[in-house]
């Protein structure tokens, strides 16, 4: 059948409405959850939350109730079903129903029921950490991913393909089990703890004499005690030339315990005469002396360090020359031990320095470099790189004793590869030999299997146990390699002890990866595959759904390196292909990285033609029963600079509309906060947008600008009403505002300017732009002479005072006065000056309902200071006493948002904006007043 002569689609829900604070909210509090969450399983950067996930596909393939008026005959049966549909996403969404089954089984019949009884496959051609495919097989859809980079891929096989295949089955291990009966992957997850158990002791014994006890001084019980860290400084040799034999520390804080009352510190003992360093441990101190250790050594940025011998200056030039020259080296300054009460800090030792610095030690880590890590360190890495200070190799980023425990276990996984098959085989798997790489269920491919998440084990420890990791002071505790995307240099690091119970041990990391493969819900089966997304093969009638990478914000490839040099050599007999070449491929990484391509412009050329070509092969091969979500992440900083027209967005979407798509929505997804602003002070955008695409048709007309504008004056106004009555946050409207926009303008083949050249879409931002500013400009005529003067005197100074005659010619244009405004409590005004009434001198009884001159403006700003003051109950029951003139009220602050943003008012902006994200909650404890106050007159026979 052709297209032309193709029945309509079905419009879906996510078409049409979603419920957007639900699903915000949820992603939110996603974040605070550790154990058991996908994420936990292997480090990947910017997953998209598995809320938004598991919310935007259940919307993209069940239909909207007014595509079915058969069902759904009028607009108030419409609006009661989406109200049931919501509902299942409501709790679809929440973090405790994600292995729900009594919650999954409804949303899957839902799916089935709109997709004519059969689940269709979803894909991801940019999978990177496997959100989406692992929610759409939650949701019982075939799950299919791609990527260019093996670790991604390699994280998307442990999430959705290995699974299925041992599903509800029972773990292999010999010994007392935990469970009678196994569900999903709870079976494999129980093999993964006990042979992880296993390769822990296997290690202890063969280099547990490399972790030794550190001896407790009397005051702190006496004994010996297990070591949690050992602390270590760089040294660079003293620029002085009275001391250039000496390597001296670069130490950026003294500080080992910033916990109140708990204060611990490093005070160096400096002989200049003997040239020698001794570290002795302070208890707390005074503010003066915490103020002083938490500067350690440095300097100021121009000139980085101070010499501790001298005080001479130590510039970055002296520090990058000795890192180059093979000059810098480390000392050990201080050992944390696991007391009887809490972590205990001691001086180094000379046994302690000893055991990670043998001469046997040294060599065995030189092979290992040589070997397994001599790949290069990128030079350039968004977030910095240590490559300029001489650590170039990946091998130079861990310390000798480092490298010789997680070689140690990674030798020990293939010997674990080779017991579980012998336990697959005895406990009467199976003697299948077809390997896993090929679909294989047996003893062989289960070995395989599980060496996988000993794997990631593995790789979780390098992630710990790396020379970039530091000593977190007010925790008490490590940071990891990757505490953001990038790897920074450091200067004094913190070395974990695998054998530990505290922070960064390797059975934390155990925990961790069963933890995550116990809570997955494999109910349909899963691929991903290796392959660029420009060609990547699409199985029939694909739902899409992707996060694509932002076109310059994450190296992926440069970062996966890291892990990428310890997943090898452990899973190569698992996944020859996957793991046959020596990085991960870099040139074909659709990143605009300037550095990699010689320039911003080639770079974003070349970002640009890779993602059209890559859209395209979506368009082309996608399902065109449903439409297809496109997640684009925002980068703030470049939002803030130039708005919604910014040129990584601008890129994004003419690559979108460029390969044949038409935009009909658009829904901005927070991660990073709480949907209520207020508490938090904050005005920032949704951290990305999902955007909502159907294939353009081949009959698409061709239109002029005039005809392009006509169309949004006509058609945006409504559609902004409709996202301002579903509570969209006034940040989130101008994002939010693209959507119909964007449906108007990408719908036609071209938009054609008055020289006949085609509309760029940055141009079409632009336009969309400034009809979302006369619309909420256009609201101004619903509020009083009082208020409207107060807008336009705010837009003007904001704050601050103005004159008195300035303020009357606009006061008398509005035919109000000033003393009128002043009477409704709106400004002050004395000595020749005007300025509107700050919140705090509010008066905290105004009630609208008694006010003698009550107004628009009291009424916004009284409700605002209700919620920063009283919370959300004070601000409820003010909601209710405004009555009719609330939605008003509402206007008002979506207005002033709108002046505040381009003002650069940041706290006002945040308090309407905060306003607004509550709104529906407020709305709903306000209803809830109203029936208390109707029981207790009902109680009195009023």
């Amino acid at each position: 059948m052709t297209e032309s002569t193709a029945p309509p689609h079905k419009k879906k829900l996510i078409e049409v409405a979603i419920p957007l604070e639900a699903i915000n909210a949820a992603s939110v509090r996603e974040k605070s959850i550790r154990h058991g969450h996908p994420s936990t399983l292997h480090l990947w950067w910017a997953r998209r939350p598995l809320a938004a996930c598991r919310a935007v596909l259940f919307a993209q393939l069940v239909d909207d109730p007014s595509s079915r008026p058969d069902e759904f005959p009028t607009d108030e049966a419409s609006e009661a079903e989406r109200k049931r549909l919501f509902g299942i996403i409501e709790e679809l969404v929440k973090w405790e129903n994600s292995t729900n089954e009594d919650v999954l089984k409804p949303a899957r019949a839902e799916i089935r029921k709109s997709c004519g009884g059969e689940m269709p496959p979803v894909y991801d051609p940019f999978s990177g950490g496997g959100s989406i495919p692992l929610e759409a097989q939650r949701l019982g859809l075939p799950a299919h991913g791609s990527d260019l980079n093996p670790v991604a891929v390699t994280i998307g096989k442990a999430m959705i393909e290995i699974p299925p295949l041992f599903r509800n089955m029972e773990p292999v291990h010999p010994g007392v089990r935990s469970a009678n009966h196994y569900r999903n992957a709870e079976g494999l997850a129980e093999d993964i703890k006990y042979y992880g158990e296993w390769m822990r002791e296997r290690a202890l014994a063969k280099i547990g004499p490399l972790y030794p006890q550190a001896a407790l001084p009397p005051e702190h019980g006496g004994g010996a005690a297990t070591v949690i860290a050992w602390i270590w400084a760089r040294t660079v040799p003293s620029p002085d030339p009275a001391f250039s034999d000496v390597a001296v520390p670069l130490v950026s804080s003294f500080l080992l315990s910033a916990k109140k009352g708990k204060e611990a510190w490093l005070d160096p003992d400096v002989n200049r005469e003997a040239k020698t360093i001794r570290w002795r441990i302070r208890d707390g101190g005074t503010e003066e002396e915490l103020a002083k250790a938490k500067l350690g050594t440095t300097a100021g940025k121009r000139q980085a360090f101070r010499c501790i011998m001298s005080d001479a200056p130590i510039p970055y030039d002296h520090i990058r020359a000795a890192g180059k020259s093979g000059g810098m080296g480390q000392t050990l300054i201080a050992i944390v031990a696991k007391g009887k009460t809490g972590r205990v800090y001691l001086p180094p030792t000379e046994e302690q320095r000893s055991a990670a610095e043998s001469p046997s030690l040294a060599k065995a880590a030189s092979e290992y470099r040589a070997t397994f890590l001599s790949g290069e360190i990128p030079v350039k890495l968004t977030g910095g790189t240590p490559h300029k200070y001489g650590l170039n190799q990946w091998g130079n980023l861990f310390t000798d004793r480092q490298l010789v425990a997680l070689t140690t276990f990674g030798d020990l996984i293939h010997k674990a590869r080779e017991r579980v098959e012998r336990d697959a085989l005895a406990a009467g798997r199976a003697a299948c030999v077809i390997p896993l790489r090929d679909g294989g269920a047996g003893a062989k491919a289960y070995a395989e299997a599980v060496s996988v998440y000993l794997a990631f084990v593995l790789d979780k420890c390098a992630d710990y146990w790396s020379a970039i990791c530091t000593w977190h002071a007010p925790g008490e505790k490590m940071r990891n390699t990757f505490g953001r995307q990038a790897i920074p240099m450091t200067w004094d690091f913190a070395e974990a002890n695998p054998f530990s119970a505290s922070s960064g041990n390797f059975l934390a990391m155990v925990e961790w990866v069963w933890k995550a493969v116990a809570q997955t819900v494999p109910a349909a089966p899963g691929c991903t595959v290796q392959h660029d997304a420009q060609s990547v093969e699409y199985p029939d009638d694909a739902v899409i759904s992707t996060d694509p990478p932002y076109y310059d914000n994450i190296a992926y490839a440069d970062l996966s390196d890291f892990f990428l040099c310890w997943l090898k050599p452990a899973l190569r007999p698992v996944w020859p292909d996957l793991f046959g070449f020596l990085a991960t491929p870099k040139a074909a990484e659709l990143v605009a990285s300037h550095w990699r391509h010689g320039s911003r412009e080639r770079a974003e050329t070349f970002f640009l033609n890779g993602m059209t070509e890559a859209v395209a092969n979506m368009a082309k091969h996608g399902s065109r029963e449903f439409p297809a979500t496109i997640y684009y992440a925002f980068k703030q900083s470049e939002i803030a600079e130039e708005g919604v027209s910014s040129t990584g967005w601008a890129a994004f979407l003419q690559a979108v509309i460029g390969a044949g798509y038409a935009i009909v929505g658009t829904w901005p997804m927070r991660t990073e906060m709480a949907n209520r602003m207020i508490a938090k002070g904050t005005n920032a955008l949704a951290n990305s947008v999902v955007l909502v695409c159907r294939k353009r048709p081949d009959s698409a007309e061709t239109v002029t600008r005039a005809d392009f504008i006509r169309a949004l004056k006509r058609d945006l106004p409504p559609a902004i009403a409709s996202l301002k009555a579903a509570h969209i946050a006034p940040a989130d409207m101008p994002q939010s505002a693209i959507g119909p926009g964007m449906g108007l303008f990408s719908r036609h083949r071209a938009v054609l300017e008055a020289n006949d050249e085609p509309m760029t879409v940055k141009t079409a931002l632009q336009l969309i732009n400034r009809e979302l500013d006369e619309y909420l400009t256009g609201l101004h005529g619903d509020f009083d002479a009082e208020t409207r003067f107060a807008v336009t005197w705010f837009e003007q100074h904001g704050r601050g005072k103005g004159e008195f005659g300035e303020a009357n010619k606009i006061a008398t244009a509005r035919s109000v006065s000033v003393d009128s405004a002043k009477h409704a409590g709106i400004v002050e005004s004395a000595a020749g000056k005007v300025a509107i009434l700050p919140r705090e001198r509010l008066d905290p009884d105004w009630n609208p309902q008694t006010a003698i001159h009550p107004t628009i403006w009291a009424g916004c700003q009284h409700m605002i200071r209700a919620l920063e003051t009283g919370g959300e109950d004070a601000a409820a029951m003010l909601l209710k006493k405004l009555g009719p003139e609330a939605e008003t009220v509402r206007d008002l602050a979506y207005c002033l948002h709108d002046i505040c943003t381009k003002r650069r008012y940041a706290e006002e902006a945040a308090a309407c904006n905060g306003l607004i994200a509550v709104w529906p909650e407020l709305t709903r404890r306000a209803a809830g007043i109203q029936d208390v106050d109707a029981n207790r007159q009902a109680e009195l026979g009023v």
